[in-house]
């Protein structure tokens, strides 16, 4: 049987074995089963048990054997050469695959720039660089209508695995998006000068962030802020323009903490149960529809971001008529108004 070149073959099969990691010996049985799959469909065999292939490393020549007895068809070198060659191919996309796979597995929890590619039916096909990610439904902010071509910054949400293999998975939903859109806009918390403690987000509606900062001399607020309000108004520009960004200190003091997470709404009064971990807040009437929000949104990301249960009351209003509780909608009659809070709370 003619043999494939050696040159071809040999290079074909180093260029694998190293170039992609990719152990030579795990190449050539897998070129084998190939011919062996090859020679089936092109000339039959019933009992497969009883065929083996005899591969050349070398040469690449390949050969037919039932039991001992050569029975390697005429003119099999051609489709055996063929069948090699798209394996190597093959192994190589595999190899290059699994390499930026195991290349953003490290960047789980970053951010990336990417660009909107395609629609795969609900999902979003987002070309990141090296690769192309999706975006499912749930990682989708419910405020954004995405378009062809349109670039935006995504969170690597991980890796996993679906019907067509190993799939990266990116957000804008998530959390993790504002933490790392304020690590690239404020250099405080690039450096770890400022600390995000917590963060609570409603995608394309609001977000509530306490920092933290124990260096003398460094305001986490203001720094998170910016002048003017330029870093704050970066992250929401990014965000798509829409959603509100609260940013307020972080404290021990769980009282003051829930005033702060409250913010806009002011001159709250704070009653604490430490056994139930719940708290009493009383609101002046003018304040009441800043401190539950549209739709109770405002005393759901503040519950969420103390780890408080929090029960809103009216300062005028009977206890048994108070205002509903973080999470449920408000008491018929006590609908709050439409309010446009700042973007970001004062320190």
């Amino acid at each position: 049987m003619p043999a494939i070149v050696r040159s071809e073959f040999s290079l074909a099969l180093n260029q694998v074995a190293t170039e992609r990691g990719i152990d030579p010996s795990v190449v050539v049985e897998t070129i084998k089963a190939a011919i062996l799959a090859a020679y089936r469909k092109d000339y039959g065999a019933d009992e497969l048990e009883t065929l083996t292939v005899d591969l050349n490393p070398d040469t690449g020549e390949a050969k037919i054997f039932r039991d001992t007895k050569d029975i390697t068809p005429p003119g099999f070198g051609r489709i055996a050469a063929q069948t090699a060659k798209q394996v190597i191919l093959q192994r190589i996309r595999e190899a290059e695959k699994q390499a930026v796979l195991t290349d953003f597995q490290a960047k789980v929890g970053t951010i990336v720039s990417g660009m909107v590619l395609r629609f795969d039916g609900p999902n979003v096909i987002v070309d990141i660089g090296r690769t192309q990610a999706i975006m499912p439904p749930q990682e989708q902010s419910q405020g954004e209508r995405y378009h062809l071509n349109q670039r935006l910054t995504f969170y690597i949400e991980g890796i996993r695995e679906t019907a067509r293999g190993n799939e990266i998975i990116v957000s804008r939903a998530h959390k993790g998006l504002v933490e790392g859109l304020f690590r690239r806009e404020v250099p405080e918390v690039a450096q770890g000068s400022v600390e995000l403690r917590v963060i609570a987000r409603e995608a394309g509606g609001r977000t509530k962030i306490a920092v933290y900062s124990n260096q003398s001399g460094v305001d986490p607020v203001g720094s998170c802020v910016g002048q003017k309000g330029v870093r704050v108004q970066a992250v929401i520009s990014e965000l798509g323009g829409s959603e509100k960004v609260d940013i307020i200190q972080w404290t021990e003091d769980p009282r003051q903490f829930i005033i702060a997470a409250l913010a806009p709404a002011k001159d709250l009064d704070v009653s604490l149960d430490e056994k139930k971990k719940a708290a009493t807040v009383l609101v002046p009437d003018d304040q009441l529809s800043l401190a539950i929000g549209r739709d109770g949104q405002n005393v759901r990301l503040a519950a969420k971001l103390t780890g408080w249960k929090i029960d809103i009351r009216g300062k005028g209003t009977p206890k048994e008529g108070g205002t509903p509780e973080a999470g449920e909608p408000p008491a018929e009659g006590k609908k709050p108004k439409t309010s446009k809070p700042s973007d970001a709370t004062p320190e």
